[in-house]
């Protein structure tokens, strides 16, 4: 049916198949939409004319007597009305058809000139002389059309072309990013003279339409490239200018430029202010020069012939005459200068002479070696430590020598590190001059030295060698620790207490015999812990604690003197302490544990102040026996020499026999009584000396007289030597040929028969000494410590064991006379025993026991 597709039937035009199938324009779909809605309406009018005509046949049929239900009735106007509604529909779909076919070619026109239109702007856009970018939004990329010739140097990928800063000169990549920022920003228009990396000369417009942000790259024609490169120049030589400008007029030096008239057409600040005028145009207006009338004109007599003027003038500034160096350049429009002051460059080059001369001679006073070498790797300063470090020659260092000959030379001379790989280890010494920051090297010497190296580079180039000798550094740093380690571990291990106290009173050091020997408890003990609290613990364990004595010696401002003393502990302990004050201000206890000794001193005084007095019950039994012997010795010898005698009687020879036995016995008896009659004397410290001139010859033979009988049963023979003996000395007589009895007595007992015994006296620059030789079997070293003690007889070879006393009472003798003895023997060769008596005894001493 006709009313079953509308729109697509509304489309034909000439009844063709393929109209009615074409796609709609958005506007055609609109009028569709609206015919619709008219078809819609003459339907229903239509169906409602239909129906009274329907009514009204069916009152007919009724008339006439035709059978006709309602139903039918119904029926028959429901299809009338919709045919009617079918008739007028498709006579208004015809009249819409041919409008809207009317309007599909008016469409077809339009869109045939716009593809025209199209095609001529693709055209004109994808020429080689142009390309233009796009931003339809913000969030899209750009789309880019067309492009630009290969001699421009414009990249034609899309990401290359799109980074200005790859292909255009930096300063029209600045200028060409800043104006598109500016015109998707703002819709700034803008249009630029760019200029590519291959010296091409390009123009730049940018406009925004609508939603649109276009940017549109032209290559320029021969003419318009050298139009657009002396745009580029000018706009270059103006920034450029106005750089120059702007700099000369912050510069603290006058400058100044001249017209060809030689009139001033620009100046700067400082020269407005040399001048003092308000500012450069009023110092231009009022004519003010900054040099004086002599000085110009020799600047233009010297721009005759030359166009550079350059020589230091002087000029008053603010009152004072300065020197500057001025700079002065003519050309063909005018003349341009410049003025330094050279004033406070003079004074400042003149201190700097003054402490590069104070540094060196500062440098040369120092006991570390330094060495500056210049840019060119010359030595150009260098102390004495250097020279002496080295040891060069003055010369040779005078000379300037280059760095790596002088390592060369080091290296030669086996100063130097030996390197396995020499050439590599000096180039990375060297690369010091190549460097920024300082290096350190450490040099261990084949001498044994060690030396740290600096290599400091200088601003100006160059470099300044530092060498610090650490040999004695490292040395005492070991010896330090070494000794540290060694102190730490003494302390540590003493039986001996020790602590030390800061000035503010708080422990230092300790070690751990400390605690042990006051019991102090390890949570008291650690450092930093006031000697009040170590008091508090070591006070309840003293009888008579000393602490308080220690704490006014630690924290006291009384003399710094050092103390020592003893406290018993209530545990039985005693200790031995000690105050030491140290130099640093700090105070060092030490207690040591003499429990023992005084235990063993107070025995050993028990013991030996009852031996003393044993010994002085043995000296009053002996004393009390001697004189009480010596009676009836001196009786029986006296009854003895009376039986002896003729008148008596006549005895028998074996009854005489036995007298003289008894009398020799009696004899021996009574010199022994005696001889300890004489050691109580000296012990008692009341015998006398009866000083007098001693007749050395008549003291040997009265000693030799009484022991002839004695040599003569021996078979033993006296030789006396006193070819250098002085005739006489000061002393007593009687003790010394007492004592020459005895010296001759001891060396009759262990002289071997038949031999010699050599009594010898001579004079000695400290006196006179007597020396009896026997050739005995001598005495070991460990008995000649007890020869002078008293009651000590040994046989050791001898013929007979005596009482022990002969030698202790010539030792007595010869101290009192201010004398010394002394026993030279040895095995198998013999006994000599030397005493030596000063020319004058200066009085009479005590002997030794």
């Amino acid at each position: 049916m006709p009313g079953e597709y509308p729109l697509s039937a509304g489309q034909a035009v000439s009844g063709g198949r393929q109209d009615s199938q074409m796609p709609l324009p958005g506007g055609m779909w609109q009028a569709v939409r609206r015919l619709g809605s008219r078809s819609a309406a003459v339907m229903l009018g239509a169906t409602a004319l239909c129906t009274p005509v329907g009514y009204a046949h069916a009152q007919q049929a009724a008339a006439v007597g035709l059978p006709v239900s309602t139903a039918e009735v119904i029926q028959l106007a429901v299809l009338v009305g919709v045919m009617g509604a079918a008739l007028i529909s498709a006579i208004a779909l015809i009249r819409e058809k041919v409008r809207i076919a009317a309007e599909n070619v008016e469409l077809r026109g339009r869109v045939a000139d716009l593809n025209a239109s199209l095609q001529r702007s693709e055209a004109l856009l994808n020429l080689r002389d142009q390309r233009v970018i796009i931003w339809a939004n913000e969030n899209k990329k750009p789309e880019l059309i067309g492009s630009l010739p290969i001699e421009t140097g414009a990249p034609d990928e899309r990401a290359a072309f799109l980074g200005f800063g790859r292909w255009l000169m930096p300063r029209s990549a600045a200028a060409l990013e800043n104006a598109i920022a500016a015109l998707r920003d703002k819709g700034t228009a803008f249009e630029l003279v760019a200029e590519t990396h291959a010296g091409a000369v390009l123009e730049v417009h940018g406009r925004k339409s609508g939603a649109h942000v276009i940017v549109r790259f032209v290559s320029i024609s021969e003419a318009q490239r050298g139009q657009a490169r002396l745009t580029l120049d000018n706009q270059r030589l103006s920034a450029e200018y106005e750089t120059l400008v702007g700099l000369m007029d912050a510069v603290d030096m006058p400058f100044w430029m001249r017209d060809s008239d030689g009139r001033l057409k620009w100046v700067n600040k400082a020269f407005a202010r040399a001048v003092e005028a308000a500012d450069s145009a009023a110092a231009i207006r009022d004519g003010k020069e900054f040099l004086g009338t002599q000085s110009r004109e020799a600047i233009v007599q010297q721009h005759l012939s030359r166009p550079v003027f350059q020589q230091t003038l002087s000029t008053v500034i603010d009152g004072d005459r300065r020197m500057f160096a001025v700079t002065d350049v003519v050309g063909r429009e005018g003349s341009a200068g410049i003025a330094t002051d050279m004033s406070a460059a003079d004074a400042i080059r003149e201190e700097y002479s003054r402490v590069v001369r104070s540094h060196a001679d500062t440098l040369d006073q120092v006991a570390t070696a330094v060495a500056t070498f210049d840019a060119s790797q010359k030595l150009r300063f260098h102390n004495n430590a250097f020279q002496k470090l080295w040891e060069l020659d003055a010369g040779y260092l005078s000379s300037a020598p280059d760095n790596a000959l002088l390592l060369d030379r080091l290296r030669s001379e086996r100063k130097l590190p030996e390197q396995p790989e020499w050439r590599r280890w000096k180039e990375s010494l060297l690369g010091a001059y190549r460097a920024v920051e300082p290096q350190e090297h450490l040099w261990h010497l084949p001498d044994g030295r060690t030396i740290r190296v600096v290599a400091n580079p200088q601003p100006k180039g160059g470099v300044t060698w530092v060498f610090e000798n650490l040999t004695e550094k490292i040395d005492l740093e070991s010896r330090y620790t070494t000794a540290v380690r060694v102190q730490g571990e003494t302390l540590d291990n003493l039986a001996e207490g020790v602590v030390v106290f800061g000035p503010d009173g708080r422990i230092r050091l300790f070690n751990p015999a400390f605690g042990q020997l006051w019991g102090v408890s390890p949570e008291a003990l650690r450092q930093s812990t006031h000697i009040s609290a170590i008091r508090a613990e070591c006070d309840m364990r003293a009888e008579e604690s000393p602490w308080a004595d220690f704490v006014a010696a630690v924290t006291g401002f009384d003399e710094r003197s050092d103390r020592h003393g003893q406290t018993e502990l209530k545990n039985g302990s005693v200790l031995q302490h000690a105050v030491i004050h140290l130099p640093n201000g700090q105070v060092m206890l030490t207690f040591v544990d003499v429990t023992d000794g005084v235990n063993m001193e107070r025995a050993l005084k028990d013991k030996n102040e009852a031996l003393q007095r044993a010994d002085q019950i043995k000296n009053e039994f002996v004393q009390h026996v001697s004189y009480e012997l010596r009676s009836p010795l001196t009786n029986i010898i006296g009854f003895t020499e009376l039986l002896s005698l003729p008148g008596t009687g006549p005895l028998s020879q074996r009854q005489r026999e036995y007298v003289e036995h008894i009398g020799s016995s009696s004899g021996v008896l009574l010199t022994i009584v005696n001889d300890i009659l004489d050691l109580a004397t000296v012990d008692a410290g009341i015998m006398q000396l009866e000083i007098a001139e001693v007749r050395i010859d008549r003291a040997i033979e009265a000693a030799a007289e009484l022991i002839a009988d004695r040599l003569e049963e021996h078979s033993i023979s006296l030789a006396i030597d006193t070819a250098s003996a002085p005739k006489s000395f000061n002393g007593d007589e009687t003790r010394v040929r007492q004592i020459l009895y005895n010296l001759l007595s001891n060396a009759v007992n262990y002289a071997p028969s038949a031999s010699t015994i050599t009594l010898a006296c001579r004079q000695l620059a400290e006196g006179v000494e007597f020396s009896v030789h026997d050739d005995g079997p001598g005495m070991p070293s460990e008995v000649l410590d007890t020869m002078f003690q008293r009651f000590e007889s040994r046989v050791n070879g001898g013929r007979k064991r005596g009482a022990g006393l002969g030698l202790s009472i010539v030792k007595s003798f010869v101290e009192l006379h201010g004398g010394t003895v002394r026993i030279d023997s040895g095995k198998d060769r013999g006994t000599t025993v030397v005493c030596l008596f000063p020319d004058a005894p200066a009085g009479v001493r005590v002997a030794a026991e």
